[in-house]
């Protein structure tokens, strides 16, 4: 008898079909087994019954691996199986400028997406001394990466994604606050803001604010004009984005060896140079038992024995993968960094009978990520006293950082006494594409823009076609009964604040970073769209964007009447 098709919705089928089967596959299962089997590759050993769990792992979308695991592992094609990369530092010279968009464009001709910290250029209009030639600036740079882009879709039906970042300190940045005024302009990348704490002290405190660079006599702005600068490009064209960077330093568990300056580019992890995103993400609807009913709950040991088996897998990937540049191979390998997160919390939460933006839903979802975390950590130790530690661990700097120092003490026990095989673990990911294809779940921790909408889809010639889809739990509501199902909140219903308060709850749990859009109301006041950024910083978040509908940036969901929503990357898929 065959079993009855795990693609529910036909948009699903067609993400399937166009994204991540591979030749030969009639069905998704085809494609768990293809991966599983890859996966298992890196076993010492038997690795036939690690296929079969990493099989199972996969099966009626339990967990999700990142997009380019399930396109590529097995296949033989010369892909990478990291979705993104954060490049090398681009020395202020033209020889390595024109060496790191080589290397940008190698990456990204592998499948991988790109970040780059552009703060070491020096700023527009300054002499060279060795050429007597004008500096043309950081921004200007970028427009060369933006056509290298634009050249090149990665691998499939995905655009190419890029992340660029500058200090807030940089003579430039009011010119990179306001590139993408330009609708034109810089369509390729997401721009984000490192915004330190001295300037949030700066701004609270009314004070002048220097913008300097190595060589150069700094000049001084107002800290809150600045500021209110960037806020008001962010509401004008929804970018830039900030990021909160000595919050992402202090809390690095590498922190010793390392400072943080980009990301990938939907920002759920903060890279040094060269680094990758290894990602993928449990469903929460899987665990969930008795769904609609008042015994609904979750299902935590089902859901912590899924974590430890896909850090084996995540881990496996560091092995398996092939790498664009042999610098990201050996950082990869030195430090096994790895991303494990969660997709469809609010399907779960409507499941479980919660409302997204209530304190129960909030307390349900830190649960659940504590869980994760303490399951991927414990399952990381294991596989230390297995396989070996991360060649860069040292114990006791790796167990004094701001993440670690908050592990519950029979976890650090343990890394004290047995090491850990990966720096990182947790990282809350879009999931955008790989949620569309487990049947419409909610992506990542968003709110459900809608129980319908209609979903751009980029197919394989570079157009886009719209397809009518019902979110995952109102399908499910559908099955059993007419209407809404009675938790059921979509994200206009929802406050942008408690939209704050959920990435807050999780982020202590996350020791990378979380992707997290706050979509607001178009009408919404300047003065409390500024004031979620400020509240952001005080919550100790990593980042903050937040999207307003506005005339310059375009929509992937919409309804009937037009009402637009955005996630991470503004004309690109990103899972």
């Amino acid at each position: 008898m065959t079993p009855p098709d795990p693609l529910t919705m036909e948009i699903s089928r067609h993400v399937w079909a166009t994204k991540y089967r591979a030749e030969g596959e009639a069905g998704v299962a085809d494609t768990w087994r293809r991966v599983a089997q890859a996966m298992a590759a890196a076993e010492r050993g038997d690795a036939a019954p690690w296929a079969e769990r990493f099989f199972r792992l996969q099966a009626d979308f339990r967990f999700l691996p990142g997009g380019r695991i399930l396109a590529g592992a097995g296949t033989g094609h010369r892909v990478t199986l990291f979705n993104c990369f954060v490049m090398g530092e681009i020395a202020d010279d033209l020889e390595h400028i024109f060496e790191a968009l080589k290397e940008g464009a190698l990456t990204m001709q592998h499948g991988g997406g790109v970040g780059y910290d552009f703060s070491t250029l020096r700023p527009a209009g300054t002499v060279a001394a060795a050429t007597g030639t004008i500096a043309s600036g950081p921004v200007s740079f970028m427009h060369i990466w933006d056509a290298m882009c634009a050249t090149l879709l990665s691998t499939g039906a995905r655009r190419g994604a890029m992340m660029a970042t500058l200090r807030c300190d940089h003579p430039d940045i009011e010119t990179f606050v306001d590139a993408k005024r330009d609708p034109a302009a810089l369509r390729h990348f997401n721009l984000s803001v490192l915004v330190s704490d001295a300037f949030m002290d700066a701004v609270a405190s009314d004070r002048d604010w220097p913008l300097a660079f190595p060589g150069l006599a700094a000049r001084t702005v107002s800290a809150r004009g600045l500021w209110q600068r960037i806020l008001r490009a962010a509401y004008d064209t929804a970018e830039p984005g900030v990021l909160f960077v000595d919050t992402i330093n202090r809390d690095n568990t590498l922190g010793n060896l390392e400072t943080l300056s980009a990301t990938n580019p939907c920002g759920e992890i903060p890279l040094p140079p060269y680094g990758a995103c290894d990602l993928g993400s449990l469903n929460l609807t899987a665990f969930v038992t008795a769904p609609f009913a008042a015994e609904a709950r979750l299902d935590l040991a089902a859901l912590a024995d899924a974590a430890s088996l896909a850090v084996r897998f995540l881990d496996n990937v560091i092995d398996v993968s092939r790498y664009p540049l042999p610098a990201q191979a050996d950082e990869a390998k030195r430090k096994r960094r790895i991303g494990l997160g969660i997709t469809g919390l609010a399907d779960a939460l409507v499941l479980l009978g919660l409302r997204y933006d209530s304190e129960a839903a909030r307390q349900w979802a830190a649960q659940a990520m504590q869980t994760v975390r303490d399951a991927a950590y414990r399952a990381s130790v294991g596989l230390a006293r297995e396989k070996g530690a991360f060649p860069a661990f040292e114990r006791d700097a790796f167990l004094a950082s701001g993440f670690a120092s908050r592990l519950p003490d029979h976890i650090r026990d343990a890394i004290a006494t047995h090491g850990i095989r990966n720096s990182h673990l947790l990282a809350i990911a879009p999931a955008g594409t790989i949620s569309l294809l487990a049947n419409n779940l909610s992506s990542g921790i968003e709110p459900i823009f809608s129980a319908e909408a209609a979903r751009r889809v980029l197919e394989t010639d570079g157009r886009y076609h719209t397809h009518r889809v019902v979110d995952y739990a109102c399908q499910r509501w559908l099955q059993r009964d007419a209407g809404l199902p009675p938790a059921f909140v979509d994200a206009r219903q929802i406050d942008p604040l408690a939209h704050l308060h959920m990435q807050a709850a999780l982020q202590p749990f996350v020791d990378n970073a979380i992707s997290k859009t706050i979509n607001v109301a178009a009408d919404i006041p300047f003065g409390r769209f500024e004031d979620l950024y400020r509240q952001a910083h005080a919550l100790g978040l990593k980042g903050c964007t937040v999207f307003r509908p506005n005339p310059v940036t375009g929509a992937i969901l919409s309804e009937p009447a037009g009402d637009r929503v955005q996630c991470c990357g503004i004309e690109r898929e990103a899972d």
